[in-house]
């Protein structure tokens, strides 16, 4: 793209476009001299304007590749099992809790010669970012239902995915071994939400399969590889690669890790990347057994190496020709994300729902969170999750999130902001860092399953939650006497009118305020002056016993007359979870 057309598209004068390439250190010899997309990308994003890269499909070698298929399902459908036993392993098992929390990629190599690139998605309805992830990479979605269980939540979230993704479906119908298993049902309840099925005159195919009892593999692979072919999957070799960053985290030994999948192109060892804001050249590069290996070509799922820092999963990966390039696009790219950050926490801010609570008459508080993960999704996933547990009480501000351990500056930054920390699926702080924790009085939770780390937190927000003060009857007192006092002394004051009344519900109290009902309306509301029981003072009279009451300012007592006693408690909210994972605060 040469100035002139970056000028007419960015609406940027051509000058102060010039200025900006002379300032990045390019020497600028015309307006019609084109740019390299890297340098046309840093100009658009110095004039703030957002900029996606498109890849070309020419190249002098295009080869047919393996289908990229991704597993989704509702939580505990047998996605994983299916998996495990398509490549005869058990990862299920190792999850905590029995559900997967990460997107796993593999390949297997099928009887058949052919391989395919699998990739698992967390079912949990925390992890919607990641099972969108997973469907904007692949080319076909296998939808995992138990036959026992039927269409739930994240299935249909699932569909959902698939078709803003435009990816073919092909259902396998799981735990097809189990008494309780009703496919017919499964396949109308899937045709009602919209699948077109093959057996119904429609184009999805259905495979009833079972992952404990190993039946029906081969014919969701022979699914998988026909709807593979009529999609005729082909992608260059050649040429620089176009990849997709689906996972990362932070190893101990070799620094930022992350997971792959090239989409086209040869990724090689030795290259400069720049991977969303993040830049690097790629030390080595390890398929997903974890051998060493020089080259990754497409649909297949890699870890790379030698990044200076943690990308966020979803980030594409562009090869430059340079390190100094790579430097300049990650530092372009880091200041536009700091500015876009900073514009949504203004736009966010919780003012607009503090002036809510003003008018409900409660304050709402502020809870401060560290977030700590093993993986960089799985941080993401984790934080929208606690987002969601936002309420007209309580605002939950995740204040860091990071890969890897609990470490000392986590406590410095919790200390200073009396955050809570939450450590998830990380190895336990060490004693120094845990006694610093315990000496500061710092909260730190350390979970490995998503379902007990929600409960954890909802309780710990309904716990801080300032709650609604509102009146309720505390107890209810008939009157069936009225005895007057009379000529009483002028110190004592005039003459005064008590109700002989029985308790009939709960209790009396004299602090509390008392409310005269009269044939069901309300005749009056005061204070308790004096309350007794068998001639004694009393503080509180229980059911079924007689008393003396006198209300300040109300003498008008009749028989019949019901007092109320109004007791002020506070109501606090409570932590609701959904069958489906999905959980809220209700106020």
């Amino acid at each position: 793209m040469t100035i002139l057309e970056l000028a007419k598209r960015t609406g940027a004068s051509i000058s102060s476009l010039q200025d900006i390439l002379v300032n990045v250190g390019e020497k600028v010899e015309s307006e019609f001299v084109p740019l390299s997309i890297d340098i046309a990308e840093l100009v658009a994003m110095e004039v703030e304007v957002n900029v996606r890269r498109l890849h070309s499909k020419e190249g002098s070698e295009i080869v047919p590749r393996p289908p990229v298929v991704t597993v989704m399902g509702h939580v505990d459908h047998g996605k994983t099992s299916l998996l495990d036993a398509l490549r005869q392993t058990s990862v299920a098992a190792r999850e905590a809790g029995g559900i997967t929390q990460h997107v796993g990629a593999f390949v297997v190599g099928m009887p058949s010669g052919a391989s395919i690139t699998f990739l698992d998605t967390p079912g949990h309805a925390a992890f919607s970012a990641m099972r969108a992830r997973g469907a904007a990479v692949t080319d076909i979605v296998v939808l995992v239902v138990a036959a026992d269980d039927g269409v739930m939540p994240q299935t249909r979230e699932a569909m959902a995915h698939a078709k803003l993704a435009n990816v073919p479906i092909v259902v396998a119908i799981n735990k097809c071994d189990k008494p309780a298993a009703d496919p017919e049902r499964v396949k109308l309840q899937l045709a009602s939400e919209g699948l077109l099925l093959e057996e119904m005159g429609g184009d999805v195919q259905v495979v009833e399969v079972s992952a404990m009892a190993k039946t029906g593999l081969d014919k969701l692979e022979e699914a998988l590889l026909l709807q593979a072919e009529i999609m005729d999957l082909k992608a260059r070799v050649d040429g620089s690669a176009q990849a997709y960053v689906v996972e990362a985290r932070l190893d101990r030994g070799r620094g930022p890790l992350a997971t792959a999948i090239v989409k086209a192109g040869t990724l090689l060892c030795g290259q400069h990347v720049v991977v969303g804001s993040e830049w690097g050249r790629i030390r080595a590069i390890r398929d997903m057994v974890g051998k060493m290996t020089d080259r990754a070509t497409p649909a297949m799922p890699v870890e790379i190496e030698g990044l200076r820092g943690l990308p966020m999963a979803g980030d594409d990966i562009v090869v430059v020709e340079s390190e100094e390039r790579a430097r300049m696009l990650s530092s372009g790219r880091k200041r536009k994300f700091e500015k876009d950050r900073l514009r949504k926490i203004s736009e966010g801010s919780p003012a607009t729902s503090e002036t809510l609570s003003e008018e409900e008459g409660f304050e709402r508080v502020e809870m401060s969170i560290i977030v700590k993960a093993d993986v960089q999704g799985t941080v993401q996933a984790v934080t929208d999750a606690l987002k969601s547990l936002n309420s007209p009480q309580v605002f939950v501000n995740v204040v860091h999130v990071g890969v890897g351990p609990i470490s000392q500056s986590d406590m410095d930054l919790a200390q200073a902001c009396g955050a809570c920390i939450v450590g998830f699926n990380v190895k336990s702080p060490t004693s120094a860092v845990a006694q610093a924790a315990t000496r500061a009085s710092i909260k730190i939770k350390m979970h490995r399953v998503i379902y007990h780390l929600l409960e954890d937190i909802g309780n710990l927000i309904v716990e801080q939650a300032p709650g609604i003060a509102e009146t309720q009857v505390a107890g209810e007192a008939q009157v069936l006497n009225i005895f007057e006092l009379k000529g009483r002394s002028k110190s004592k004051g005039d003459d005064v009118r008590i109700a002989g009344c029985r308790v009939i519900d709960g209790h009396v109290v004299k602090s509390s305020t008392m409310r005269l009902l009269r044939s069901g309306e309300v005749m009056f509301e005061g204070s308790c002056i004096s309350l007794k029981r068998e001639k004694q003072d009393v503080d509180m009279v229980p059911k079924g016993n007689e008393c003396g009451l006198v209300i300040r300012d109300w003498d008008d007592f009749q028989v019949g007359d019901v007092i109320q006693c109004l007791e002020q408690v506070i109501r606090k909210p409570k932590f609701i979870s959904s069958e489906s994972g999905a959980v809220r605060i209700e106020c």
